[in-house]
């Protein structure tokens, strides 16, 4: 039996290991105005962050529709016996239920499983990326499942801003907003928690704030898998990469962009690293 990878694009996987994995992105819509783009495919990273900083209107973000969901699967389901579907946190986003919906509609004969990674970014990029190298080794529908399941404990992602004015304007703030009652000149450290965003820590410049993402992953005695992200600062994450590899040899670290989806909430000066491993007892 063939078993396909899918996951929406907020997952920020890296695009050579999209295609070396043959998973299938679905893109959530970025929609400055009445202008709508496909994450990724209409509108690049950096044409979105140049956007995003010279509009006066914030953009907003949309799910793709049933029907979308439906050609996507009846598409893979061309080439497949059974996809399982890894999405954004259903707090964060409709993504789930839209996914979950769709996939009840699928015509063609194909098992289907959507799966609440209850994560954002390349916390569910790197379950999504380890689901699909054990379909790409031959693992059972059942077995990639369980290690989905196994990994959504073992990932962890922290994420550092400038400000947190993006978040409080799209609305996706959560439990973060405890930050907004204090100094609002501080560079808010963010972690997730049962599917949402919460405060991790206040840092008072932006290289504390990066070092506190560095030093984070020192609470892992086992590391799997590394992920660093930026949005327009791209120089600052290879010089975290870097001191991460020297820290973990051997370890897959991957480097990618913050999607615009996820940019429309965070704004243009995140960096983000996420873990996937074990922690200290």
């Amino acid at each position: 039996m063939t078993v396909k990878i899918m996951a929406d694009s907020l997952g920020d996987i890296p695009a050579d290991v999209v295609k070396d994995l043959d998973i299938t992105i679905i893109p959530i819509h970025v929609l400055f105005g009445t202008t709508s783009y496909k994450d990724g495919v209409d509108l690049t990273t950096e044409q979105f962050y140049e956007k995003l900083v010279n509009s006066k209107t914030l953009p907003t973000s949309a799910v793709p529709s049933l029907g979308t969901f439906i050609e996507y699967y009846e598409r893979v389901a061309e080439k497949a016996d059974e996809i399982i579907v890894c999405t954004i946190s259903h707090k964060l986003s409709g993504t789930f239920e839209t996914a979950s919906r769709a996939a009840e509609m699928v015509k063609k004969k194909c098992r289907i499983k959507v799966i609440d990674t209850l994560q954002v970014i390349m916390g569910e990029g790197l379950i999504t990326i380890e689901a699909a190298r054990a379909a790409k080794a031959g693992e059972s529908f059942e077995n990639i499942v369980k290690l989905i399941e196994h990994n959504m404990k073992r990932v962890e992602p922290r994420m550092a801003f400038d400000t947190l004015e993006y978040l409080k304007r799209g609305g996706r703030i959560g439990a973060a907003q405890a930050f907004l009652g204090s100094v609002l000149k501080i560079n808010p450290v963010l972690c997730m928690k049962d599917g949402e965003i919460y405060p991790f820590a206040r840092e008072r410049s932006r290289a504390k704030a990066i070092e506190s993402l560095y030093n984070f992953t020192s609470g892992f005695n086992k590391v799997d898998a590394l992920a660093v992200e930026d949005a327009t600062t791209p120089g600052e994450a290879d010089a975290l990469a870097n001191r991460l590899k020297e820290k973990f040899p051997g370890v897959p670290l991957y480097r990618s962009k913050v999607s615009a989806v996820i940019g429309v909430h965070v704004g243009p000066s995140v960096i983000a690293v996420t873990v996937l491993g074990d922690r200290k007892q």
